[in-house]
């Protein structure tokens, strides 16, 4: 991997628009992004023009997995200028804060230096006063080849990722460089850009797509075993109103496959089992329950590992979400009890990544249930039960997971003050990015 050293980025950046990235419904091909450096009287002599899936050059530059980058740059010199080389880059890097960014992308083409044509044809050993523009096109790999515990090791390109006050970042960035020689400054423009790897869920069972594609009630793992995976079932003792002890099983099934794209909802279903009615109903009541996702983020060494990290400063675990309930259809009966939920995926959710030095993993948490008149015993501090849960940056072909809740149930009993990308600027919504 070929790293640029030394050069200095030089005052005088200027964006042509905001900082932000466009609401991914609106994005599509076509749109243009330009940013210049100007001399002390304002004449615009570089200008960096790239083109993406931003709908207008307001927002960043968007550009999703197998994508080409292309655009131009411009030089208008008023003078004769002696540059031994134009070049672009693009570079990616992890970064923890207070700490030196890891270059897990380098990626340089050469625009022009002494030995080669103009794009009018015309060769000159420096460039006289006059306006020149290059084009470019830049090929986006699928997989770069990063030193993983030691081992060189290959991996799809992460997402980037830039949250405010984030102990992380995956920056990426398309720069022009121009090269001056020995003892003289090189001057680089440079924008940052977004990169969205295509991710996508598995179909859902056949009755699951059934139920989204009709709008028709969904249907329970017991009429649709396939389409759900039932976790082990837990009992839950406890005290009811300080007079009895009472026991209750509990069973929470995700819909398969576990996967699930953000700006969806993820189907629950909880089942609950046992002898004492009044318990049962206690329970399994939808204010009661306790489900969360759960963000963790890992950097360090020890990021692509499933376990390590878990009790040290390099990781970060984040409340995303609480699942809400509600009584299912015809499913309760004595000594049983059935309510049906879902977590809602929100349209800013990142995608889960695994790569060397950053992780983003998601996992649901049922925690200790709080019912009026219940008291565990003895006292339950932890999650009853954790599931790791993947989120995707694309929905199923063909499949939104769609939200079912009841209006009356459907609102989240408490905000969870979910982190804003630095990138979206507030504006970034799940859609399409022309991807189908």
């Amino acid at each position: 991997m070929n790293h640029i050293e030394g050069d200095n980025e030089l005052p005088g950046y200027t964006p042509q628009a905001g900082n932000s990235i466009a609401p991914l419904a609106a994005l599509t091909h076509g749109s243009e992004r330009t940013v210049s450096l100007e001399d002390s009287k304002g004449h615009k002599w570089l200008l960096l023009s790239v083109k993406s899936r931003a709908p207008t050059s307001e927002f960043w530059p968007v550009f999703c997995a197998g994508d080409v980058i292309s655009g131009s740059v411009t030089l208008d010199i008023l003078k004769s200028e002696s540059s031994q080389d134009i070049v672009v880059t693009v570079t990616a890097t992890t970064a923890s804060v207070g700490q030196e960014g890891q270059g897990f992308l380098a990626i340089e083409k050469k625009l022009w230096n002494p030995a080669m044509v103009l794009p009018d044809g015309s060769m000159m050993s420096k460039l006289e006063k006059g306006r020149y523009t290059w084009p470019f096109k830049i090929a986006l790999p699928d997989k770069t080849e990063v030193l993983d515990h030691k081992e060189k090791k290959r991996f799809p390109l992460p997402p980037s990722f830039t949250e405010r006050a984030s102990p992380a970042y995956i920056n990426y960035k398309i720069a022009v460089i121009i090269k001056r020689g020995a003892l003289k400054v090189n001057q680089t423009l440079a924008t940052d850009f977004a990169y969205v790897p295509i991710t996508k869920p598995e179909l859902p069972s056949p009755m699951l797509q059934k139920a989204y594609k009709e709008n028709i009630p969904i249907v329970g793992p017991e009429g649709d075993p396939e389409g759900w995976y039932i976790l082990p079932s837990v009992t839950v003792t406890g005290t009811l109103f300080g007079a009895k002890r009472g026991n209750v099983d509990f069973n929470l099934a995700l819909a398969k496959p576990l996967s699930y794209a953000r700006g969806s909802a993820i189907p629950l279903w909880l089942t609950f089992t046992g002898t004492d009615e009044q318990a049962l109903d206690l329970l399994a009541n939808y204010q009661a329950t306790r489900v969360f996702l759960k963000r963790s983020l890992t950097t360090g060494c020890g990021a692509t590992s499933d376990h390590a990290g878990k009790h040290t400063d390099n990781f970060f675990v984040q409340t995303m979400a609480r699942a809400v309930f509600w009584p299912a259809r015809d499913a309760s009966t004595a000594g049983k009890r059935v309510l049906q939920g879902e977590v809602k995926l929100k349209q800013t959710f990142k995608q889960s990544v695994v790569f060397p030095r950053f992780s983003v993993r998601y996992h649901l948490e049922v925690h200790p249930f709080e019912a009026v008149g219940f008291v565990h015993t003895p006292h339950v501090s932890g999650p009853l039960l954790i599931q790791p849960v993947n989120v995707t940056s694309f929905h199923a072909t063909s499949i939104v997971m769609r939200s079912f809740a009841p209006p009356e149930y459907a609102e989240e009993s408490e905000n969870f003050g979910n982190p804003v990308s630095l990138l979206d600027n507030g504006f970034f919504h799940h859609g399409g990015y022309g991807v189908s």
